[in-house]
């Protein structure tokens, strides 16, 4: 992580398309087993055209640009627009927007379906390596990283 890689208008953008699997993985983790989930008929009573993810599911997308500038987070606020459907392909755009002189640092994620349609945002607040954390994290990038199946080895 050299300097200037990680710093304010630094912009990361991914896609992941979300499936039955990880929405019954992530109910099972947090035990949050709402039927808007899992149950088309409760689904369509409460308005929505299919099974919905869970928000926090989605949301989680935030932590891969997250693990890959070593972010450590302090505060997360999310604001929930439409529902995510189960099938349905979002991007995440993860900006940092300000750095102060300690390192905390404020960035801000958008995410958007495979129509164009924004669906979440979020305001993260949180803390990027300093100085001698970059040094180890440019070590084990040079050691091919195995904690890092995405960056590494």
């Amino acid at each position: 992580m050299a300097e200037g890689v990680v710093g304010v208008g630094k912009v990361v953008r991914f896609s992941r398309t979300f499936t039955e699997e990880d929405v019954k993985v992530f109910g099972q983790i947090t035990r949050d087993y709402n039927p808007v989930h899992y149950e088309p008929r409760f689904a369509r009573e409460k308005g929505f055209s299919g099974l919905i993810c869970h928000g926090l599911l989605v949301g989680s997308m935030i932590c891969e640009p997250g693990g890959q500038w070593a972010w450590l987070a302090s505060a997360m606020s999310f604001r929930f627009i439409k529902p995510v459907y189960i099938g349905d392909t979002i991007t995440c755009e993860m900006e940092i927007v300000e750095i102060d002189q300690k390192g905390k640092a404020l960035a801000i994620a958008r995410f958007t379906n495979q129509r164009g349609e924004l669906v979440m945002e979020a305001e993260l607040r949180g803390f990027l390596p300093g100085p001698k954390e970059r040094e180890v994290l440019w070590e084990m990038i040079s050691e091919g990283d195995p904690t890092n199946p995405i960056g590494g080895g």
